[in-house]
């Protein structure tokens, strides 16, 4: 039985979303298929990491009992080179070694979906789910996602860019270069996810203080042009050499509305004071937090070309396993542009495979099989040479 160890928590302002994406979507499925040993790995807020099966209950999560527990657990060392072996520490006061043959990330935001934890697991060795170490960070860099794909000749929306740090020094000069942007904005961290930071702006006041929310998150913020007559839709997609696409998801009903962390992940995909509706009738039942309308509502030809450009995306920032691609849709002019890419999507986006036809079991059964074939592929590759140079020293 293979040991599969997955990682969740971290330091990151969406831990208590990743701890979610573990528990509901990765560690339950894994041990449903009676194939696997599931080792949880929770990271701490301070970045410390914890190994006991007591970490595998949400409602640990949810009492004042997480902090005794951990100290009682105490914090788990690892051993790197030649795959991964976790220390973890026994009640005689020893430690016990886990050799890790899978890691399964479940981490989102920084220190975790950007790259970091994969550049750990590629110096370990050890096969992991998802994205590799560069995907992850150019994805997870809302700059360099959209260089990259404008660079491939791929449609994105109008906007500028900048360091935070520009507007404790002239914040004018911050605000003047937006001036040949159209209302409304988007002010946007840009390296966050699960839509903390992100500010729907109609005018200048309302620009700067957007700039000074994703500055209190972010180091880079980017501002950008809405996209008028707008459906936002969002697929996921799974694979390596030959993504599938799941089912295309409308999460976004208005074009004035967004979804801010609260609607997301605390009020059931409802805008507090007001129920999303759609031609007088509620909607999103079929999401995983209620909101979303799957397949989209879209014309075949217009659902067509973006599920092309998303399958375009993925292959162009180099994802591998699983990510999910987010697309904005003028409906008039019939034009598709590219958002962003989330590297390790929100509880994997179970819900739109399910509908696809494949079952949260299936799913984590998946992906770890992409998880091996890459590393199997990458293993063939000659990282080492003998030379001379040392010699002449």
């Amino acid at each position: 039985m293979q040991t599969v160890a997955v990682f969740f928590g971290g330091q990151s302002a969406e831990h208590d979303v990743s701890i979610v994406t573990a528990l509901t979507s990765i560690i339950n499925p894994l041990e449903l298929t009676k194939k696997y040993r599931v080792v949880p790995v929770y990271i701490a807020k301070d970045g410390q990491w914890y190994v006991h099966e007591k970490l595998k209950n949400v409602a640990l999560y949810r009492s004042n009992d997480l902090k005794d527990v951990l100290a009682q657990v105490k914090p788990t060392g690892v051993i790197l080179g030649n795959g991964m072996k976790l220390l973890v520490p026994t009640r005689l006061g020893g430690r016990k070694t886990i050799p890790v043959d899978i890691a399964f990330p479940a981490m989102h935001g920084t220190h975790g979906e950007d790259g970091e934890l994969m550049g750990v697991f590629e110096m370990a060795g050890v096969p992991y789910v998802g994205c590799g170490v560069a995907a992850a960070a150019v994805a997870m860099d809302k700059v360099l996602a959209k260089q990259l794909v404008y660079a491939e000749g791929l449609p994105v929306t109008k906007g500028v860019w900048f360091h935070s740090q520009m507007l404790g020094q002239d914040s004018k000069a911050a605000i003047r270069q937006c001036a040949g942007l159209r209302y409304p904005l988007f002010v946007k961290p840009a390296h966050l996810g699960s839509s903390i930071g992100i500010s729907r702006v109609e005018n200048m006041t309302e620009l700067q203080n957007g700039l000074e929310i994703a500055a209190h998150y972010d180091d880079k913020i980017i501002v950008e042009e809405a996209v008028h007559n707008l459906v936002e839709v969002t697929l996921p997609v799974m694979g390596n050499d030959n993504p599938e696409p799941a089912l295309l998801e409308q999460p976004l009903l208005h074009a004035e509305d967004f979804f801010d962390f609260e609607t997301k992940y605390l009020n059931g995909g409802k805008k507090s004071g007001k129920s999303m509706r759609s031609g007088g009738k509620k909607m999103g039942s079929k999401g995983a937090q209620g909101y979303s309308r799957i397949p989209a509502d879209l014309p075949k030809e217009l659902s067509e070309k973006a599920v092309k450009l998303a399958l375009d995306v993925y292959r162009t920032l180099g994802c591998t396993g699983i990510a999910r691609v987010d697309l904005l849709i003028d409906t008039k002019a019939k034009k598709v542009y590219f958002n962003e890419v989330n590297p390790l999507p929100g509880s994997l986006y179970a819900h739109n495979w399910a509908q696809a036809g494949i079952s949260r079991v299936a799913l984590v059964e998946k992906l770890t099989a992409y998880a091996l074939e890459r590393h199997a592929q990458r293993a063939k590759l000659t990282t080492t040479f003998t030379t001379n140079f040392l010699k002449q020293f």
